[in-house]
């Protein structure tokens, strides 16, 4: 068996020179989110043992559910680095199962784990279980004995997202790694969602030579829940006390025969005292690496995502863990969509309003699943995000704002500033980038060399890589030129830094930077966000 290996904990001053080096490649990297995982009607999983890393250096023992066969990649355009979506390989969270509301599914669960570990099974939450076959009846559902088969069949009536994972001994088979995640795809499309401000933003995209990596154009059949990007966020947090245990406990227990006397796990899991705090089984800076990245095999599924303003970005946010997460996001609240695959409708008028509240922090309830929308335009900003500059010789610094109804320019979905607010077009934000405000701008800004920690700060107060050039000319010394990730030419968005409010769980092992934290990066329509992994 192999043995936990820790490196000794370092200290933060030698931790941030690595972390900056980490996120200065955020801003230049090409692989972003997405909601991968494997699509179809029929599902072979395993389950299994292996060791999942973390950014201490730990290889921490877990378990976890492999698909052995059935299914195919989903979105169709993601697969992983190398190899097949269904490699055998035992992954956390387990593989992501993604089907079409009104299809009867079949998953057929095999037992791998080590003897001494007894039974295993699935439960489905939300879905009515049509049949548990073979295996031998649990507590809560059939179970797979040690080399043994159980299959579960369900019809998936609602569209959503939902939690699955075991359903037996739950206190330490979920907290070992024994969850994922599935998706229920709408059966119909609302008509809505293919015309208007919706198709406007897959026009933008087509233009821009951007391909689209979503699931679906609606979470639900609803005319308010299209959505043009989407990503999946399992929230979950680790013991490694407990994982020692069962480590200890299985490597003495090697020749033991399954439901023999004394061939059985006595692990405590109380207290419960979690020192790594992971999204989709990974903790930053880990989780802004591709999906699928070889460094972890076992944690294929990252936390990166990125958008363009007014795009409408689908959250599918799961509580796999023991613990509540207040889960903020910086930029803009949450609309929350629906809960456990049930849609969130105004009882006056459930045709065509929602009642979903706006989230300043989207708490993961353990067990707990929601979908919610994500919306950012600039709006409120009072300075002209995109640089525009009617005094400079780049044209695109003299690109028109005509507003709709709403203020936004989107009668031009092909033009950078599709989206733009327009009551802010043309506002400079300051003469000087160190000086005062001569412009109405809002704010005198700091130097952001000395109050921003380095390539966290998205390098600009302008949207694009040529923003700085648009807004102050070839010899403006406005961001991003000089800063750590970004030249003049590259990406230049604004990061919105996603992370737990409870500080303890944004480290990994009591240091900080790490565990439940992210980036959320605003890019100009020029730049294409590429989710092929």
């Amino acid at each position: 068996m192999k043995p936990m290996n820790t490196k000794p904990v370092i200290s933060i001053i030698k931790l941030l020179p690595v972390v900056i080096a980490a996120v200065a490649l955020l801003l230049t990297a090409t692989a972003h989110a997405a909601a991968p995982g494997i699509t179809g009607t029929t599902f072979n999983l395993t389950a299994q043992a292996a060791y999942i890393s973390q950014p201490d250096g730990s290889m921490v023992y877990s378990w976890g559910y492999a698909c052995s066969s059935g299914g195919t990649a989903a979105p169709a355009n993601i697969a992983p680095t190398t190899g097949t979506v269904c490699s055998n390989v035992m992954q956390v969270p387990g593989p992501t199962l993604i089907v079409t509301q009104g299809q009867t599914v079949t998953v057929n669960l095999t037992n791998n784990l080590p003897a001494a570990a007894g039974n295993t099974s699935i439960l489905f939450p939300g879905l009515n279980l049509a049949t548990g076959s073979s295996g031998v009846a649990g507590l809560l559902t059939q179970e797979a004995v040690p080399g043994g088969t159980v299959t579960y069949t369900f019809t998936a009536l609602t569209p959503g997202t939902r939690a699955y994972y075991s359903g037996t001994q739950g206190d330490l088979q979920v907290e070992m790694g024994l969850y994922g995640a599935i998706i229920v795809l709408p059966s119909a499309t609302p008509t809505n969602c293919t015309s208007g401000l919706a198709a406007q933003n897959r026009t933008a995209q087509a233009h821009w030579s951007e391909s689209n990596y979503t699931l679906a154009r609606a979470a639900y059949n609803h005319p308010q829940a299209c959505y043009d990007r989407e990503y999946l966020f399992q929230f979950s947090e680790m013991d490694p006390r407990i994982h020692r245990q069962a480590q200890e406990q299985v490597a003495a227990r090697s020749t033991c025969v399954a439901g023999a006397p004394g061939c059985s796990l006595e692990v405590a899991t109380e207290p419960y005292l979690p020192a790594y705090y992971m999204i989709n089984g990974r903790s930053m800076p880990d989780d802004m690496d591709p999906n699928y990245a070889p460094e972890y095999p076992h944690q294929p599924y990252n936390g990166n995502p990125h958008m363009h303003p007014g795009e409408q970005v689908l959250l599918r946010i799961i509580g796999q863990g023991r613990w509540q997460h207040p889960f903020h996001e910086h930029g803009n609240h949450v609309r929350v969509l629906g809960r456990d695959g049930n849609l969130i409708v105004s009882q006056s008028d459930p045709t065509n309003s929602l009642a979903g509240p706006l989230l300043f922090t989207t708490t993961t309830t353990p067990g707990q699943a929601m979908d919610g929308i994500f919306y950012w335009t600039a709006k409120g900003l009072n300075w002209d995000a995109y640089g525009h500059n009617p005094a400079s010789s780049d044209p695109v610094a003299k690109l028109s704002c005509i507003p709709d109804a709403n203020g936004y320019n989107t009668s031009a979905p092909t033009a950078i500033n599709y989206f733009e607010w327009c009551q802010d077009h043309n506002k400079p934000l300051q003469v000087a980038p160190f000086g005062d405000i001569a412009g109405l701008g809002p704010v005198t800004l700091p130097d952001a060399n000395i109050l921003t920690n380095g390539a966290w700060y998205g390098g600009s107060p302008y949207l694009g890589p040529d923003a700085t050039v648009r807004a102050s000319g070839p010899t403006g010394t406005t961001p991003p030129s000089g800063t750590i990730a970004n030249s003049p030419t590259s990406e230049a968005g604004f990061a919105f830094m996603w992370h737990s409010h409870n500080e303890r769980e944004i480290t990994t092992n009591n240091i900080f930077p790490g565990g439940m934290m992210m980036m959320m990066l605003v890019d100009s329509r020029e730049f294409v966000i590429d989710e092929s992994n």
